[in-house]
């Protein structure tokens, strides 16, 4: 027989003297990343190699700290990176739809900014002030004095040869128009159709002669204001630039080195030379009134394509950015164009362009959730074709569906050198990496981290150190070292294996957190083991109703679970039910029932479509076990149906299949199997029990309805051999088992198990095929063959009867 398993099997314990200190507030804070080497290498690596399409993806399962993790390396590294430039958005004054983009050294383009601002208050003032010199009025006088006198000179010749002809001029409100005289003054219409035809004639041609005088007087007086207009524009352009150039120069002086802004300080000095009204306008209040009112009603400013619209700034010396976005839209990553409402319509200019956070992590590191990526509309599309592309361009998510028409802006793309890091969980990678043939391109390093760690004194201090760090950080009690013995023994418990410790800090750091909180409410000076127990134990009893509900309808019996006496054919099964992050154990009874038929196994959760996939797989491995254990030399002419009784939600995993083999191959030899047991474990075709998961919570689940019904020594549950490192099992169940009462029994085989659960030697095969007489197996085989013999007595006595008489027969 197989001895049960001891206490210090069940559960490895930190003994608190195995800590190097006495709490957590002796610790030094922990700075790096707690045993993820794997995943410190492959982030190492991603982050220093240059080539394109680099980029990382952080891939592990939620609560190991990888965001955390990410930004403090990634904070690190880019403080040994320089600084990217700066970059801001100028007019572009050949096309103010294409704005232009330029790039200045760190911490350059706010000065650049200053710069522009204060240049344009000059020429506000300095421009106005030129053109109040008295010589430009005297000049101005002259030029106008002068074009007066050559139009009057012009009018007046022509005035005399009209008179010459007999015409005069009168001056409308359209211009001059030509009448004919008699006797010296204006000749009436009726007058005019008096005369005779021969001097109406007359009077026509010559009036015809004075109307070509007229206009060619009219083009001579053209020629002459636009003679003196370009004067007036020379002589304006003259007084502008001498007040524009030096200040201009000025500026342009800080800027020796810079190409690109020297060539925009020249652009704005061609434009102010150029629209000099819009600068006198303050001054006299009528020169370019028409451009200012038509900006003035589109809500802009007539100066802001002077400014400056700093995109990105960057401290001096401060290292290479990291940035990250929670909130991924395409606005978000590629930056934004407003708009501004004026009389319902919509404006926009240069200096409402506004960066995203490309623009931000430009020349360091972007770190987004994958998962909220994904959610958001355009904006993985638009992400790899920016990463592609490697520039980034601000435009409107809707403008390539041209969702809307209205006034946009087209701004100069800006070169991208960003290393990318996605953080989200393995199946989205792997998803990604099936379906989507660009995201390998673009994400070639795999970073991952692990759920669990070895359980080491390294990793134990380094968890400690951790535990150091959010105490300092949250302001919560330091812990002593058996409260820290106790987290410890918690970790190894949420990945069920006594050799490793869970990385999920988040989990561990949140009961941290009640406890120190329990701590202060008992005034204990440091948190101690009790409170980080009571902080667990409060956990639970939040989540645990419905646990508690199932052990109270199992006690009062409406949930048929025996834990005591023997059953044939039926065994006791433990499935697993989740809620949120809780999981409990829930015994269910499972039976079997076996005829004569050729049907096979029937598995009532599958015929029901209460059964998954891997259940049925297991259910359909039990005829494998049976053949080729049983039926060598006779055929299976075997029927059987197994059920989970009282159970309504599906059926998934192969963990109760050892436990239905049980219950087929008791109902076969007619042994019955002890009640106060109960199976977990899957089975492959050669009888071998394998490991399976949850089983500390399997285990737990039946104790608690035993120890309801009360505990007598002569219970506990078989498990896989193969779990016993798995085995994490709470305080009190250890106690039960040191005291005698629950029994913890691992096991190799099918034939070991049946032998516990029946108090009969499952038996070894002889060399003749046999099994030693009053074993399980030979009950079994025997009754096979019995079966067997039967169905081919069957066969042969309805193939000797007529047809006739077998009409009635039943199948």
């Amino acid at each position: 027989m197989i001895d049960p398993l001891k206490p210090d099997q069940l559960r490895k314990v930190c003994p608190p003297e195995s800590l190097s200190f006495e709490g957590t507030d002796e610790l030094k804070p922990l700075e790096g990343v707690v045993a993820q080497d794997r995943a410190v290498q492959a982030i190492t690596f991603g982050v220093g190699i240059r080539s394109e399409g680099f980029n990382l993806f952080v891939l592990g399962p939620a609560g190991t700290g990888k965001t955390t993790a990410i930004k403090r390396f990634l904070a690190s590294e880019a403080a040994k990176l320089p600084t990217p430039p700066d970059w801001c958005y100028v007019n572009n004054f050949a096309d103010p739809q294409r704005p232009r983009a330029l790039c200045l050294p760190p911490g350059r383009a706010h000065l650049f900014q200053a710069d522009c601002k204060r240049l344009l208050e000059e020429l506000k003032i300095g421009v106005p002030r030129a053109f109040e010199a008295e010589a430009y009025e005297q000049n101005r006088h002259t030029i106008l004095e002068e074009l007066q006198k050559q139009t009057s000179d012009e009018l007046e010749a022509l005035r005399k040869r009209a008179e010459a002809v007999g015409f005069g001029l009168a001056k409308t409100a359209s211009g001059f128009m030509v009448i004919p005289l008699f006797q010296g003054k204006p000749l009436k219409p009726e007058e005019f159709e008096g005369l005779d035809e021969e001097t109406k004639r007359l009077v026509n041609l010559r009036s015809e002669e004075v109307q070509k005088d007229l206009a060619g007087t009219r083009r001579r007086i053209r020629d002459l204001e636009r003679e003196a207009k370009n004067r007036l524009d020379g002589m304006d352009r003259e007084v502008a630039t001498s007040a524009v150039d030096h200040l201009i120069e000025e500026v342009q002086e800080r800027y020796v080195d810079h190409a690109a802004v020297r060539a925009h300080l020249e652009a704005i000095r061609e434009d102010v030379i150029a629209n000099v009204d819009l600068f006198r306008r303050d001054q006299s209040g009528t020169e370019g009134l028409l451009e200012l009112t038509a900006m003035l009603r589109q809500g802009l400013d007539p100066f802001d394509r002077y400014r400056v619209n700093v995109l990105i700034e960057h401290g001096e010396d401060g290292g290479a950015p990291v940035v990250v976005e929670p909130h991924p839209t395409c606005q978000n990553l590629l930056g934004r164009i407003e708009h501004q409402v004026h009389m319902g319509a919509l404006y926009t200019n240069f200096l409402m362009a506004k960066g995203g956070a490309l623009h931000r992590a430009n020349g360091g590191f972007l770190v987004l959730e994958a998962m909220e990526l994904l959610k958001q509309f355009f904006a993985w599309d638009q992400l790899k074709r920016t990463l592609k592309n490697r520039r980034i361009k601000i435009e409107e998510p809707g403008e390539q569906f041209h969702l809307y028409s209205t006034v946009t802006l087209e701004p100069e793309p800006i070169p991208l050198n960003v290393k990318v890091v996605l953080i989200g969980s393995p199946w989205l990678y792997y998803l990604l990496h099936a379906l989507d043939p660009e995201f390998l391109e673009l994400f070639k390093v795999q970073a991952e981290f692990s759920d669990r760690v070895a359980r080491t004194p390294e990793t134990i201090l380094a968890f400690a150190r951790l535990l150091s760090t959010c105490c300092e950080t949250e302001g919560l009690k330091a812990f002593d070292r058996g409260a820290v013995a106790k987290l410890v023994e918690h970790s190894s418990r949420l990945v069920e294996d006594q050799e490793r410790l869970a990385t999920t800090f988040s989990h561990l750091l949140d009961v941290a957190r009640e406890a120190s909180f329990l701590a202060e409410q008992a005034g204990h000076h440091r948190v101690m083991a009790e409170d980080v127990r009571g902080a667990i134990l409060a956990r639970i009893k939040r989540s645990n109703r419905l646990d508690e509900r199932l052990q109270e309808l199992i006690t009062e019996r409406t949930i048929l679970v025996d834990t005591d006496g023997g059953v044939v054919g039926q065994v006791n099964g433990i499935a697993i039910l989740s809620l949120g992050e809780y999981h409990f154990g829930k015994p269910s009874r499972i039976t079997a029932r076996t005829f004569l038929g050729r049907g096979g196994i029937i598995d009532i959760e599958r015929e029901a479509r209460m059964g998954g996939r891997i259940h049925s797989k297991g259910v359909l491995l039990l005829s494998g076990y049976l053949g080729g254990r049983y039926a060598q030399q006779v055929p299976l002419a075997l029927s059987a149906s197994l059920a989970f009784e009282q159970l309504y939600e599906e059926v998934e995993g192969d963990s109760a299949s050892s436990a239905e083999l049980y219950a087929i191959l008791s109902s076969l030899s007619g042994l019955p199997i002890k009640q106060g047991f109960a199976v977990t474990g899957s089975v492959n075709q050669q009888g071998v029990v394998q490991a399976i998961g949850a089983v500390n919570a399997k285990i737990e689940g039946f104790f608690d309805v035993c120890r309801a019904r009360g505990l007598t020594g002569e219970q506990g549950v078989l498990i896989p051999a193969s779990n016993v490192r798995h085995l994490m099992l709470r305080e009190d169940v250890v106690e039960a088992v040191a005291a005698g009462q629950f029994q913890i029994i691992p096991v190799q085989t099918i034939d070991e198990g049946i032998a516990l659960l029946t108090g009969r030697e499952a038996g070894e095969r002889d060399p003749d095929g046999t099994f030693p007489e009053g074993s399980v197996n030979a009950l079994v085989q025997g009754r096979l063959r019995e079966m067997a013999e039967q169905a081919r007595a069957y066969g042969a006595d309805s193939q000797v009867r007529p047809s006739s008489d077998r009409q009635d027969e039943l199948p």
